[in-house]
C-alpha cells in the first residue's frame, strides 16, 4: 500500500465516503448512542477495532470463502469479533458496558461493517483491508464525537460526563455551570434526529461550496492548434 492509496483511502474513510454523514450507514447506534461524547466515541472504537480486524480476517481468508456463502461466513466472523469485545467491555469497562447495552451486541448487524467486508475486504489485499476498516472507524468515531458533544453540550451543558468510567479519576465538567435548566429535546431521539440533519446540512454545504470552487478556477491555458507551447507560454507571461 503506497502513499497515494493511503490518502485515497484517509480522504474517502474520513471525508467523501464518511459512513455517518455520505453513506448514512448504522444510523440506528448513531442516533441512539450519541447523547455524550464517552459514550459516542467508545462505541466508535469498538466499531473499529471489530472492523479492522473483520477485514484483515476476511482479506485474509476471501481465496478460501466460496462465494456463493461469503455472507454467512462474514457474518460469522463479524460476530465472533463482536462477542470477544462485548466480553472485554463487560470484564474492564462494566459501568461503561451497561450504559451501552445491547448496541454493543448489535454491531454483528451494523450496515457498516458488513457493507466494507463486502466492498472492501473481499477484493483487496490484508493490509489495505485493515487500513480501510481503521479509516472508514475513525470515520465514524469524528462523527459519533461531534455528535454526541453538540447534544451533550445542549442538553445538560456539560462535556465529557462519565468519563469516569473510562478512565478512573477523571471526570467530566460543566460548561454552563450547575444552575444550566438543560435543553432536554437534545438528549431525547427527536435531538438526535435534528442534530445529525444539521451536520449532514453543513456536509453538503461544503461539498457544494468547493465543487463551486473548483468549477470557477481557471484553467490552465494549453497550445492551440497549429502554435507551439513555447509561443503559448511567451504570451501567458
Amino acid at each position: 500500500m503506497n502513499s497515494q492509496m493511503f490518502r485515497d483511502s484517509a480522504y474517502n474513510g474520513l471525508w467523501k465516503q464518511n459512513p455517518g454523514l455520505a453513506q448514512l450507514l448504522g444510523l440506528c447506534p448513531i442516533l441512539a448512542v450519541s447523547t455524550n461524547i464517552v459514550n459516542s466515541v467508545s462505541l466508535g472504537l469498538a466499531t473499529i477495532l471489530v472492523m479492522a480486524v473483520a477485514n484483515l480476517a476476511v482479506a485474509s481468508l476471501r481465496n478460501f470463502i466460496p462465494y456463493e456463502i461469503r455472507i454467512p461466513v462474514f457474518i460469522l466472523i463479524i460476530a465472533a469479533l463482536v462477542t470477544v469485545v462485548d466480553l472485554g467491555f463487560n470484564a474492564y469497562f462494566h459501568s461503561l458496558y451497561l450504559v451501552l447495552g445491547i448496541f454493543i451486541p448489535l454491531i454483528v448487524t451494523n450496515c457498516i461493517v458488513l457493507a466494507r467486508v463486502e466492498a472492501y475486504a473481499a477484493k483487496n489485499d490484508a493490509l489495505s483491508s485493515t487500513v480501510d476498516g481503521i479509516l472508514m472507524g475513525l470515520g465514524l468515531v469524528w462523527v459519533l464525537a461531534l455528535l454526541g458533544g453538540i447534544r451533550e453540550l445542549l442538553g445538560s451543558g456539560t462535556l465529557l460526563s462519565g468519563i469516569e468510567m473510562v478512565i478512573p479519576g477523571l471526570e467530566g465538567f460543566s460548561v454552563f455551570g450547575d444552575d444550566y435548566p438543560g435543553f432536554l429535546i437534545a438528549v431525547l431521539p427527536p435531538g438526535a434526529f435534528f442534530a445529525l440533519g444539521c451536520l449532514i446540512a453543513g456536509y453538503n454545504a461544503i461539498n457544494t461550496h468547493r465543487a463551486a470552487r473548483a468549477r470557477l478556477k481557471p484553467a490552465r491555458p494549453g497550445p492551440a492548434q497549429g502554435q507551439p507551447a513555447a509561443e503559448v507560454t511567451q504570451a501567458a507571461g
